[in-house]
């Protein structure tokens, strides 16, 4: 299997390092060489968090460099936007339609940028907005957005379905199983490939 480069982008708090693990470990019970590496930044601030995944028969490096991400997986929209430029000519850009205001723009010193789909969407002739809050919240718990855009990305990756639950059960405490299994659910769904 070719190998595959994933990089995920969000704000600290959003479970960005949860949704890595979960791609990490479903890849590792597939059988796959797994590579991952992650920055946290200000990620108790909430500021930037970044987690680079790759994956295939053999992998030699943790990180991916600009230009090659198969996959940018961006948990807020700025943050898919900041990202953008690793996707690879070909890749699929999945991004999380939430808008999280950075310290700066909280604070007033700065503004939201306007127009971030259309500058997303020009890095990428496949890019998919997801309301991952939202269906996050019909699954029960808008905690749960990550796991809506890790089914999100599921739905591109060649691993067999039955391994994702599996690990959604080992990872995630019991009770919060059958809402994550939901949330992921309601990602799959989100996308048309």
């Amino acid at each position: 299997m070719k190998t595959v480069n994933i990089l995920l982008s969000g704000v600290g708090g959003q479970g960005v390092l949860l949704a890595s693990q979960i791609l990490t470990r479903v890849a590792m019970a597939a059988d796959l060489d797994v590579k991952q590496s992650e920055v946290h930044g200000m990620s108790q601030r909430g500021g930037s968090v970044t987690s680079h995944v790759r994956f295939g028969d053999k992998v030699y490096a943790p990180t991916i460099d600009p230009g090659e991400a198969d996959f940018v997986l961006g948990f807020e929209r700025l943050e898919a936007l900041r990202n953008a430029h690793y996707v690879a000519p070909g890749g699929v850009i999945l991004y999380n339609t939430m808008r999280i205001n950075p310290s700066t723009v909280a604070s007033g010193v700065a503004t939201y940028p306007e127009g971030i789909e259309e500058r997303i969407a020009a890095f990428a002739d496949r890019v998919y907005a997801v309301d991952g809050l939202g269906l996050a919240e019909k699954a029960g718990n808008v905690r749960a957005a990550n796991t809506v855009m890790v089914g999100a990305i599921s739905r591109f990756l060649p691993i067999d379905e039955n391994l994702w639950a599996a690990k959604i059960r080992e990872i995630l405490p019991a009770k919060l199983v059958d809402l994550n299994l939901k949330a992921f659910e309601f990602g799959q769904q989100a996308v048309a490939v």
